[in-house]
């Protein structure tokens, strides 16, 4: 929880380098996060139509979002790539793959552009 709460008071930085660790952490505690907040809102009958989510998640993602775009970028500095890597995504099947592969490299040893390397530090 401490990782995912990291995440989220460093909700604007998108400079410096983020560990595997770190960005796991975040990814698996919004998954939970996002999964509660759907069963809440269907549990309460707050969805809208036929989508089975409603305003309680809608109120998650957006606040979630630039978090989670910054612990993005800063992965992919940690690899010792630039932040616009992340708009392969966009690029159908291929790039979601080509950005998974890049989010389970380890880091660069040593200093790169973007910072130390964060293993170092121990956080």
């Amino acid at each position: 929880m401490n990782w995912y709460l990291k995440v989220i008071s460093q909700y604007t930085d998108f400079t410096g380098r983020a560990r595997r660790m770190e960005y796991w952490m975040f990814v698996l505690f919004h998954f939970i996060f996002s999964v509660l907040a759907v069963a809440i809102d269907n549990l309460l009958g707050i969805t809208f139509g036929d989508i089975p989510y409603g305003w309680l998640f809608l109120a998650y993602a957006l606040f979630s979002l630039l978090p989670g775009l910054a612990v993005q970028v800063r992965r992919l500095h940690d690899s010792g790539r630039s932040g616009w890597w992340i708009l392969i995504g966009f690029v159908p099947l291929v790039g979601g793959l080509v950005l998974l592969v890049f989010y389970l490299l380890d880091s660069e040893d040593g200093p790169n552009d973007y910072g130390p390397n964060p293993k170092v530090l121990r956080i």
